[in-house]
């Protein structure tokens, strides 16, 4: 849903359903005892918590999660903020993957999985105000900018709260990221290993951590190759297929013999491909590409991408297990994990 379409307090209807003390007098205990069954206390004897539960499975019994949530200060439930628009949610194999990691990290703490699209600033004041009725237990959030304030303001409001990726190297809360410059440096030096000396980069928005340490990776492998990375080489994008075939043509336009390029994506690196061969030129006899993802895109592009690999799914399980601690054990710190990157070597260079 977008910020727009939160849920809103409403009106139920009054369904007759099994009570509390319904399920104690079946049980033969106390209304405090299959209280405490219910929410999980330890201080219940076994032959208690026994009695209890065959009460529960024997009546159908659900606990009222509003009514629990007043005394758990608990409301079992997480948002996944993505502060873009929804054409890039469903086109970029990013988002879908992470997301697929986060709903397997939290499958088994019973936690529901509240997924919102801020679009706008105004989406985006509608959702700190949600947030900061503590509507959920903690928030996971996608496509951080460096401008971001909605981390500072959860931050303040002691809401447990974890990032993909970071908005600087100051970052204070806690985040999960791939080795964005490793991963970087390792597709430029397999460029130059094949002989290309004339490699461009893609770069993805600048206003991103992700986006400048790739830009770091390649300038580094330059620079380790003694070359140097001209300015005229660089080309802002912006992630989606089109900025990366605009990104390309500029390229092409500066410097029209230029034997390589780098893509801060494989969305990005999928456009240049498209835009190279409209210009006449072959991948990768004349212009070899690469890519950062290893998503699906590298796989079907022709010919299919290089590529470095960042584990996206693993990313989404790690952020999950980071949050679940958080909201677990609050006040025990924010946790930074890096995790490794890999080259996937295909037709593209």
């Amino acid at each position: 849903m977008t910020a727009a379409e939160l849920p809103q307090p409403h009106r139920t209807a009054d369904v007759r359903r099994p009570t509390l003390n319904a399920v104690a007098a079946r049980a033969g205990v106390g209304r405090g005892t299959a209280s405490r069954v219910i929410n999980g206390s330890p201080k219940v004897s076994a032959r208690s918590r026994a009695a209890v539960e065959q009460a529960i499975a024997e009546l159908g019994y659900v606990p009222n999660r509003a009514a629990r949530s007043l005394v758990t200060r608990r409301t079992d439930s997480v948002a996944l903020v993505v502060p873009d628009a929804e054409t890039r949610l469903f086109s970029e194999p990013y988002f879908s993957e992470i997301i697929r990691g986060v709903s397997a990290g939290l499958a088994g703490a019973g936690m529901q999985l509240l997924l919102v699209l801020a679009r706008d600033a105004t989406e985006y004041a509608r959702l700190a105000t949600y947030l900061s009725a503590q509507r959920v237990d903690g928030v996971l959030m996608m496509a951080v900018h460096s401008d971001d304030t909605l981390p500072d303001r959860l931050e303040e409001l002691a809401v447990p709260t974890v990032l993909a990726g970071r908005r600087s190297a100051a970052e204070p809360l806690g985040h999960v990221r791939a080795d964005n410059a490793g991963g970087a440096r390792v597709a430029v030096e397999h460029l130059l290993a094949g002989g290309r000396r004339a490699i461009g980069t893609i770069t993805g928005p600048l206003d991103m951590d992700v986006a400048r340490a790739r830009l770091d990776g390649y300038r580094e492998a330059l620079r380790d190759a003694g070359l140097t990375a001209d300015e005229d080489l660089i080309a802002p994008g912006d992630f989606t297929e089109e900025g990366g075939r605009a990104a390309m043509r500029g390229l092409l336009r500066r410097r029209p013999g230029l034997d390589a390029v780098f893509a801060a994506s494989d969305v990005m690196a999928s456009g240049a491909v498209l835009e190279l061969r409209a210009a006449g030129l072959r991948v990768p006899h004349d212009v070899a590409v690469v890519g950062f993802d290893d998503s699906i895109v590298a796989r079907h592009v022709d010919p299919p991408l290089t590529s470095v690999r960042q584990p996206l799914q693993e990313m989404g399980r790690t952020m999950a297990n980071l949050l679940l601690d958080e909201i677990t054990h609050r006040g025990t710190g924010h946790r930074e994990v890096i995790l490794p990157t890999e080259l996937v070597v295909r037709e593209s260079a």
